[in-house]
């Protein structure tokens, strides 16, 4: 009786253990197809461009491969300071595809936005300005791009007033105008959302409340936010030059 207990209780023992390892493997195997599945669509982005009418300038298409060759280097989402300002590890943010497409172009955003809040501290809700980090951030370069390029629209609908290498501004977020559209012909977006986006250039134009599209001063174009085609610091240093001039 004794002997028939113990091969019971070995049994169930053995038992036991094989449905572990079984868990296991299933919860391994599970896991490499999730990581095999990420790296193997994780944030990749086509290199043959769509050739059609909605690239810009030669300064816009500097920007828009800048966007390209900087998310080309398949950076990973994370937040971090740099005490050289631009990231050299291989990990980023959104505003690091802007400061790196623009800097393609001949802008490095680093030192001018630094210029930019030191000369105009009113518009930036800044206490200590840090020149590493505030170009990496979304609010700051929305008011640098206000102040120092051309408002555009915000319609998507408006699809001829989008072109490649334009900046869009969403709430917190911020991206590069691609030159590939949907069936619509509202624009893509280049850009670094999160960790688990499944590719940098997505079809996210009316994901999102638009709150600017901006374009560089030499990309020329048309639909300023203010009215005409002035950036509004430039407005209104006009309007004060104008004001002193005339009515004092």
């Amino acid at each position: 009786m004794e002997d028939l207990t113990a091969d019971t209780t070995s049994g169930k023992k053995r038992r036991t253990r094989r449905t572990i390892t079984t868990i296991l493997i299933v919860v391994v195997c599970v896991i490499a197809a999730v990581a095999f599945a990420v790296l193997s669509c994780y944030q990749h982005t086509s290199s043959r461009r769509p050739d059609n009418q909605y690239s810009g300038t030669i300064e816009q298409v500097d920007v828009l491969e800048g966007a390209l060759a900087y998310v080309g280097t398949h950076p990973k989402y994370k937040s971090r300071y740099y005490n050289i300002g631009y990231p050299d590890d291989g990990y980023g943010v959104c505003t690091d595809v802007v400061a790196n497409a623009m800097k393609a172009a001949g802008y490095d955003l680093m030192e001018l936005v630094s210029e930019d809040i030191v000369a105009h501290p009113d518009y930036y809700d800044i206490v200590e300005p840090d020149k590493n980090i505030d170009f990496r951030r979304v609010k700051n370069l929305q008011v640098w791009f206000r102040n120092n390029a051309i408002s555009l629209t915000t319609d998507v609908s408006d699809t001829q007033e989008w072109q490649g290498g334009d900046i869009v501004i969403f709430e917190n977020h911020i991206g590069v105008v691609s030159d590939r559209r949907n069936k619509d012909a509202v624009p893509y977006v280049i850009h670094h959302n999160d960790p688990w986006q499944k590719t940098y250039e997505q079809d996210i134009g009316g994901a999102d409340e638009i709150l600017d599209q901006m374009r560089s001063l030499t990309g020329g174009c048309i639909l300023a936010g203010n009215g005409s085609h002035i950036p509004n610091k430039q407005l209104t240093e006009l309007m004060e030059f104008i004001s002193a001039q005339y009515f004092l």
